[in-house]
């Protein structure tokens, strides 16, 4: 679609009167009133308003691009004006704004809405045509001026798209994401402002927009292989992973509109440290076909994860302190009563724990179908809850909804053109949440809730013997990878059963993964000698990560020499979680270390510290007798180090 089938002459206000924003608002609404493009002029104006106070749409450059999409548009159009002297906008820059564009899109109208946006943006970083526009004297001239940029940024288009897929060419090049949290402007202004300076700095750049109607101009593997560099200029998640080894430069959205130049710079320097991928991965692979199912279900499942355990620690800390005013202190009904318990109770357990399963599956939807899957996951979570099917619904409940929602692209795939819009706004989400919906109810729920209750009710039947099994399972597995597929799978494990009335899983996982930061800190006060100045530098550090329960502080350890340290820790944290189950400790918050067993567990403090002393001290003593002593190289390299 061409801009000046939207922007028409009856949509150019030319030189606007106003010398503040909400006046330059009120003339283009007026503009596109008149023009005959509105039904509701007040809704208009007030979505408009509404917009601006997510986030100011004076993008700088002199440039501002109000916007909304409502049902108060009949017809998609664009308004424009400009003012010489300029309108303090609240830019980006902080610079006065002289150009105005106006957006109307009328609800359903996504696709004609996203791409006027990014046509315009394009066409507006030139500055020649921005001069152009500034000075045009008539709205027969603004026409002009917009046509014969629209077709200039068409041809660079079709160039640089037969440039970015000639099979031929293994010259490296700067790669580039773009997103923002409303996915529409800033996202292309990025894009284009990288795009601009790279052909000024004769760099070969392409560009992924991660906007409101998906990702578009996706990097593949080949293109992350060749590059020199990545830009991601975003505000809200992108997916780094495939960028493992890579050299990033992680940046806000608007400094791909600000700094372009510095960014390219940084982006080619080759010296910088590469990125590395959360949990020390190895290269993520960008298709799920090269991945292999295993490794492509724990790719989704973790996206899931990440996303829901800051709900679960949150969640979980404010219980501990809701602990500490009493064990019923967030009761109406109980004489320990207490009203400030009672809300950070409704905000942990009854918000925060409440949003768990659905966050959890509507992320794995998410991560199977990009935003189209997110909804339908979040419905299927909550349909997991309400049937009583806990996380494993949920986990289920994510794969459908996400598997479900690429089914509807691709068989809708093939509709006409006209009807591209409707595809992100209502096709995917209607269909996707009423099919995930009814497969919830009618066919997963039962069976997940049969599998949850036994589950549930083996747990609660454990005692003696079998509970301290329980507990040297899940701690040993917290030891396994510290932080790995194997401690996360024990982890989701506990906070599942947590979730169900049951904390002996999360006592376990607690205890047990405190244990290995701990007792590589006491190896190295037991065995001095075996270890160099620089490691024994780590032991505060380790004692503080162990008492606080995060494994990942031994990482560096088992990293260097994983055949002792590994062995040794699964031995110790396997211990532990097996005398803390063995001794009644009972954990009733999902993270938090010393400080949540001194809140939730008062009673077994004593119990729990004896868990996590004996199975880090026989850890830290089978890990220094394995130890080797240190070579006379390694001390020597160790004495330069510390001069």
């Amino acid at each position: 679609m061409r801009i000046t089938e939207l922007l028409t002459k009856e949509t150019i206000a030319m030189d606007l009167s106003s010398n503040d924003k909400n006046g330059v608002i009120d003339e283009l609404v007026n503009q596109l009133n008149k023009a005959g493009k509105l039904n509701d002029v007040t809704a208009f104006k007030e979505a408009i308003h509404n917009r601006e106070s997510q986030s100011t749409t004076g993008i700088g450059e002199g440039i501002a691009i109000p916007h909304a999409k409502v049902a108060a548009v009949d017809t998609p159009a664009i308004a424009f004006g400009k003012s010489k002297e300029g309108v303090d906008y609240q830019s980006l820059d902080m610079q006065p704004a002289h150009l105005f564009f106006m957006i109307a899109a009328p609800e359903g109208g996504a696709q004609t809405h996203l791409d006027a946006l990014a046509k315009l943006s394009g066409i507006l970083m030139d500055e020649n045509v921005r001069k152009d526009l500034l000075n045009a004297t008539s709205q027969a001239e603004i026409l002009k001026i917009i046509d014969t940029a629209d077709d200039e940024a068409t041809e660079e288009e079709a160039a640089e798209t037969a440039a970015t897929t000639d099979s031929d060419s293994n010259e490296p090049y700067v790669l580039a994401v773009t997103a923002c949290p409303t996915g529409i402007a800033h996202t292309y202004m990025a894009r284009d402002a990288l795009k601009k300076q790279a052909e000024k700095m004769d760099v070969k750049i392409k560009v992924e927009t991660n906007g409101s109607g998906g990702i578009k101009n996706h990097l593949t593997e080949e293109d992350i292989d060749r590059a020199q560099g990545i830009i991601v200029a975003a505000d809200v998640h992108v997916e780094t992973d495939r960028f493992d080894g890579k050299n990033v430069i992680e940046v806000p959205v608007a400094d791909g509109i600000k700094r372009p130049k510095e960014l390219i710079e940084m982006a080619q320097d080759t010296s910088r440290a590469p990125f590395v991928a959360r949990g020390n991965s190895s290269k993520s692979e960008t298709t799920n076909e090269k991945q292999g199912v295993g490794k492509t279900i724990y790719k989704h499942l973790m996206n899931g994860v990440s996303n829901m355990l800051p709900l679960v620690i949150a969640g979980g800390i404010l219980m501990a302190i809701v602990f500490l005013f009493g064990p019923n202190s967030f009761d109406p009904k109980s004489s320990e009563h207490n009203a400030f318990a009672e809300q950070l109770w409704n905000i942990g357990k009854n918000s925060a724990f409440a949003l768990i399963i659905p966050v959890l599956a509507g992320y794995i939807a998410r991560s199977i179908a990009d935003k189209p899957g997110f909804a339908a996951g979040l419905v299927g979570g909550m349909l997991a809850v309400s049937g009583d099917s806990g996380f494993i619904g949920g986990i289920l409940a994510g794969f459908l909804a996400g598997y479900l929602t690429q089914g509807i692209k691709k068989v809708v795939s093939g509709l006409p053109q006209a009807l591209e819009g409707l595809k992100p706004t209502l096709i995917y989400p209607v269909f996707s949440v009423a099919i995930t919906g009814l497969l919830m109810i009618y066919v997963l729920n039962p069976p997940a809730s049969w599998l949850n209750n036994l589950l549930l009710n083996g747990l609660q039947s454990l005692s003696g013997t079998n509970i301290m099994l329980l507990g040297l399972v899940i701690g040993a597995m917290m030891a396994i990878d510290m932080g790995g597929p194997f401690n996360k799978a024990a982890y989701v494990f506990a906070t599942a059963a947590l979730t169900e009335g049951n904390a002996a899983p999360i006592t376990a996982a607690m205890i047990g993964g405190m244990v290995p930061p701990i007792a590589i800190a006491t190896a190295m006060l037991i065995f001095k000698k075996k270890f160099t100045k620089e490691q024994r530098g780590s032991i505060v550090p380790n004692y503080v990560m162990g008492l606080s329960f995060i494994t990942e502080g031994a990482i560096p350890f088992a990293a260097a020499d994983p055949i002792r340290v590994i062995p040794s820790m699964m031995i110790g944290s396997g211990v532990a979680g097996a005398i803390a189950l063995g001794l009644g400790s009972s954990i009733q918050a999902p993270h938090g270390g010393i400080f949540v067993i001194v809140g939730t567990d008062f009673g077994h403090v004593l119990q729990s510290l004896i868990a996590i002393v004996i199975g880090s001290i026989i850890a830290a003593i089978i890990y220094g007798i394995l130890k080797p002593k240190l070579g006379k190289e390694e001390i020597r390299a160790s004495e330069a180090m510390s001069e």
